[in-house]
Order: C-alpha cells, then sequence, then structure tokens
C-alpha cells in the first residue's frame, strides 16, 4: 500500500474556522491536508495526476460542491469526493452521489467518522489508480497489434473459432494460429480466460 503521506486531502469550505478546524484534525491524524476556500480556488491547481480524496462542503458560493462532483467527474478526475452537508441538504447530497460523489457526512460529525471515511477514500483512490494503469497498460498491448492481429483478437472475443476467424478473415487455420499466438504473446496473456478478462476490463471490447 502506498504511504497516505503521498497522497493529499483536498479540503474545501468557504468558512475559515471550519477549514482550518478540518485541516487541524486530519493534520493531527498524520494525514496530508490542503485547504482551499473556494471549489475554484482547488480545481486551480487541481492536477491530473494528483493522489489522495477530497472532503468538500455542500453549501459554498460561486460553485458548490454538487457542480464540484460534475466537474470532477467530466474531467475523468479519479480523486473520491466526501461532502459535508447539514441537515437541510441530504436530498442535495443524495443528488452529488448519484452525480458521482463517494460519501457524505452530516453536520455535526464525530472526528473518528471523517477519519474513517477519509482513510477509507484514501484506499479508494489507490485502488482506482491502479486499477487505472492496469487498464492502460492492456490499451498499450492492444495498440501494438497489427490490424490484422486486432482483428483476430475482436473475433476471439466474440467467441469465433479458429476455423470460424480463418473463414471469416479468408485465411488458413494455419495462419490464424500464427496471428493468434502474436496475440497472445503481446498481451502477455497466458491463457485464453486471461486475455479475454483483460481485454474486457480494459474497455477496448
Amino acid at each position: 500500500m502506498t504511504s497516505t503521506a503521498n497522497r493529499t486531502v483536498f479540503v474545501v469550505d468557504d468558512d475559515d474556522a471550519a477549514l482550518d478546524s478540518l485541516v487541524m484534525l486530519l493534520r493531527s491524524d498524520g494525514l496530508n491536508p490542503s485547504g482551499f476556500s473556494s471549489a475554484l480556488e482547488f480545481l486551480d491547481v487541481l492536477t491530473p495526476d494528483a493522489l489522495g480524496c477530497i472532503v468538500s462542503d455542500v453549501r459554498m458560493p460561486g460553485m458548490d460542491g454538487v457542480e464540484l462532483v460534475k466537474t470532477l467527474k467530466q474531467r475523468q478526475c479519479l480523486l473520491p469526493v466526501i461532502l459535508i452537508t447539514g441537515h437541510a441538504d441530504v436530498t442535495v447530497a443524495v443528488q452529488a452521489m448519484k452525480a458521482g460523489a463517494s460519501e457524505f457526512v452530516q453536520k455535526p460529525f464525530e472526528s473518528e467518522l471523517i477519519l474513517r471515511l477519509v482513510r477509507s477514500a484514501l484506499e479508494e483512490n489507490e485502488e482506482a489508480v491502479d486499477a487505472s494503469s492496469r487498464r492502460t497498460r492492456v490499451l498499450r498491448r492492444i495498440e501494438s497489434l497489427t490490424a490484422r492481429e486486432r482483428q483476430v483478437l475482436d473475433m476471439i472475443m466474440e467467441g469465433a473459432s479458429n476455423k470460424a476467424i480463418a473463414s471469416g478473415l479468408t485465411i488458413s487455420p494455419r495462419t490464424v494460429e500464427i496471428y493468434r499466438a502474436n496475440v497472445m504473446s503481446k498481451m502477455r496473456a497466458d491463457s485464453l480466460s486471461e486475455l479475454i478478462r483483460m481485454t474486457l476490463a480494459s474497455g477496448a471490447a
């Protein structure tokens, strides 16, 4: 597991007292918080390779927590978002979760609860980054296939036999075997099931 020191908890709240309090709480638990007084201020410094999670208030001027979640989703950001809501904002928080937020916590909240949610979100981010890296590696392998090898892979994913692939591509079964071996090698798959699983997980099929 990656150390939490390498991951940042981005805290977004227009209430200075609430922002400072949460930053102090996170820091006291050995985490690495960074505070922002508005969603736009945070988005200005957010980089695509940022690691960690986001804790944001729902009600903020300019851009509220729900709009922040939607903007992050549009950017394909992998940082989980925990929303802090007042009692009257629960419906809004649920809408935000449907838009992509991972959790919401109501005010007033126990320190242990927010710390537990943050640590869970950091683990979620690590898993998402790992999955994204695996997906990228597989997509690069697929890109390395020749046009004919890609055709063979596509037909394998459709469940076609070597004979059916040979017929569909008007080539000999022996040639199909060669292309199929090339696909397995370039994709670094030890078995047909692994080839199918990694291709599906990449979203390329």
